[in-house]
């Protein structure tokens, strides 16, 4: 009989989707193994849960395939002790794995529902106490507690927002999906003092950044 226990989908998740891909950082592949991605997707089966792809969330959001969260939570290169804005916090499973890799988080939603749902699932987990969970317009970030060592943006915008990269520390990085609605490149920029260098990497498709510094309605 197959096994279809969540500890045997996130073992089959993490062999099939994401290491034999060539994901190998074992401190991501780690925090991927210690969140349990079906308890932040109660409306889904535990097959759904763990699915190589993105799956829907609530009110017409989605949340990522395991594999580009793993893919963007390597970019992203998060340590102990670094803090992190993420913009984007859907149902909080990125922002789970954030935390295991270390950060302290600070994660924008612009969905009052889905924030309300993120507190709870991440509050269950134990981890609640590491995230500081914001409700607004992600292109604004949150200025009360930057600079961020680190910044996730997990929505598709058309460029990166300028008040991010002023929330960003010297030699910090934002990794971010940017370019067109319809598919975007992930990217990765560093910066070193005034300077940014850019790291193109696969094409994806998110849903879009809605903002004053992102795309309209």
């Amino acid at each position: 009989m197959d096994d279809f226990s969540p500890d045997t989908l996130t073992r089959r998740m993490i062999r099939e989707q994401i290491v034999s891909r060539g994901m190998a950082d074992p401190r991501v592949l780690t925090a991927l193994s210690r969140v349990p991605r079906h308890v932040f997707l109660p409306h889904l089966t535990w097959e759904e849960a763990y699915a190589d792809k993105a799956v829907p969330s609530l009110d017409g959001q989605t949340v990522s395939q395991p594999y580009i969260v793993a893919l963007m939570s390597g970019l992203l290169d998060v340590h102990p002790g670094h803090r992190v804005l993420e913009i984007g916090t859907g149902l909080g499973y990125q922002t789970a794995i954030l935390v295991e890799l270390g950060g302290q988080v600070v994660t924008v939603e612009s969905n009052p529902r889905l924030a309300h749902c993120a507190l709870a699932t991440l509050t269950q987990l134990g981890c609640a106490d590491r995230v500081t969970i914001v409700t607004g317009d992600g292109t604004l970030g949150y200025a009360a507690l930057s600079p961020y060592d680190r910044i996730l943006v997990t929505a598709a915008a058309p460029h990166v927002p300028t008040v991010l990269k002023q929330q960003l520390a010297d030699e910090g990085l934002i990794v971010i999906p940017e370019g067109p609605r319809d598919v975007q490149q992930l990217r990765t920029y560093q910066r070193r003092g005034d300077a940014w260098t850019r790291r193109d990497g696969i094409s994806c498709r998110f849903v879009p950044l809605i903002g004053g510094d992102g795309w309209r309605m």
